[in-house]
């Protein structure tokens, strides 16, 4: 891109339509009309599709052209962002569903790409693993991940942008005891974000990710962004935490030998041998 811009040539989106509404997610639902293709959804008797329906796989999808969506960037390019999201799902139910990140944590989490792969989406999976895929898109980035990192960081700096690491995977406990966090709870985060709600709420350190987690958001329980709130036996919750951390430790450890300092004390606050790091 120029200095000054970003673009995007993607030509559509490849949705998931599990329980799908048109409350929910009313874009997705009314999106899906002629020129869209579904995958693995049953059909009721009257020709209607059941979204509610799983008989062959929880991961029923929809494939749609982007024209499909009203509110998309036409052409798709635009100026430099104010801020940038990086997504995960975590279905462990430990990472707060919205952290804003330090140029270090940034370019950690970039190398990383962690997501979760869970039941039903995943040939033989039972529980939740986790799924780690550098610059969330290893097989494409020829050069080292922290090549990657290292450009994504000096345009950040150069921009002023700020970056969130926003969860949509489960609070109050792993998959198949927490819940999936609400699609309008993350809507009111990125709404608040991008007006600029979270400039100036005060910020907590989550003990064992170092992840900023902030007090308070508009339309969100405030009690839910400390995921350890919404946890009920919270031992439980250290103990997964710190299992996950490992997880991520693990992980980088084939990328920490050409990473900078700033960018290895970007990760968890938990070393390998499970101790908290001096710097806590």
């Amino acid at each position: 891109t120029a200095e000054d811009s970003i673009f995007n040539f993607e030509g559509g989106c490849y949705a998931k339509v599990i329980d799908l509404t048109e409350e929910k997610e009313p874009d997705i639902y009314r999106a899906i009309k002629p020129g869209a293709i579904l995958e693995n959804v049953i059909f009721k008797d009257n020709g209607e599709v059941d979204y509610m329906d799983s008989t062959i796989t929880q991961n029923t999808r929809v494939s749609y052209p982007i024209y499909h969506i009203d509110n998309i960037q036409t052409p798709s390019y635009a100026e430099n962002p104010t801020n940038i999201f990086f997504l995960t799902c975590d279905a462990f139910g430990v990472l707060p569903p919205v952290s804003k990140l330090t140029p270090g944590q940034a370019a950690y989490h970039f190398i990383s790409g962690y997501t979760a792969k869970v039941a039903g989406t995943e040939a033989g999976i039972d529980e939740p693993v986790p799924s780690f895929s550098a610059c969330f898109g290893e097989p494409f980035m020829p050069l080292h991940p922290t090549k990657y990192a290292e450009m994504l960081s000096e345009k950040m700096q150069d921009a002023g942008v700020n970056v969130w690491l926003i969860n949509t995977g489960w609070s109050g406990g792993p998959y198949g005891v927490g819940s999936r966090i609400k699609l309008k709870y993350t809507r009111a985060m990125i709404t608040s974000i991008l007006e600029g709600k979270l400039d100036d709420v005060k910020f907590e350190q989550h003990p064992i990710f170092g992840l900023f987690m902030p007090t308070e958001c508009d339309g969100v329980p405030s009690e839910m962004l400390d995921p350890m709130n919404t946890w009920l036996q919270k031992g439980a919750y250290v103990s997964k935490s710190i299992q996950l951390a490992h997880s991520f430790h693990l992980n980088f450890e084939k990328f920490a030998s050409q990473a900078s300092q700033q960018i290895i004390e970007g990760g968890p606050l938990i070393d390998e041998h499970h101790h908290l790091n001096d710097h806590v």
